[in-house]
């Protein structure tokens, strides 16, 4: 499945911009994770170790929206930005780093590492959206799912 964002707006030249993200897995038959699927309690610890990874790095504005009940490619968007590339490349390791030694979870696919503008983390069940600040501003994904539930810490 592909996913493109078109903005109208340009500040500068008037023209319509498009970021199409593909979602494919490699295999679209078999389940990124086989034979098992994630419960609740197993998504929400992934999501929180998600933003407390972004946290560790100084990400802004890290936020998690339900949508699954809108889409049917994920059930999660966790949104997070950095402020420079680096910040941005340094925040996406991060991440993949503390979900792989927390719980042996990798990302199906990986796609922006070029550009780090927009990097994009499917892991299947979530998909975590690291932006640089003019990218985020640009493309307002808190905007578009400002109608979906929003994930909320449990306190202990």
């Amino acid at each position: 499945m592909l996913v493109s964002i078109v903005s109208e707006r340009s500040p500068h030249r008037g023209i319509v911009s498009t970021h199409t993200y593909s979602l494919r897995r490699e295999n679209p038959l078999k389940d990124p994770e086989p034979e098992r699927r994630r419960s609740e309690e197993e998504l929400r610890a992934h999501i929180r170790d998600v933003i407390e990874a972004a946290e560790d790095r100084k990400a802004d504005d890290t936020m998690a929206f339900f949508v699954g009940e809108v889409m049917g490619i994920t059930d999660w968007f966790v949104v997070t930005s950095g402020s420079n590339p680096r910040q941005v490349r340094a925040i996406v390791e991060h991440i993949e780093h503390k979900l792989t030694v927390s719980s042996e979870t990798k990302p199906v696919r990986v796609e922006g590492l070029d550009s780090l503008s927009w990097v994009l983390m499917d892991y299947g069940a979530f998909v975590v959206h690291v932006f640089d600040h003019a990218s985020r501003e640009y493309y307002n994904l808190e905007r578009l799912w400002s109608d979906v539930p929003r994930f909320e810490q449990k306190s202990a």
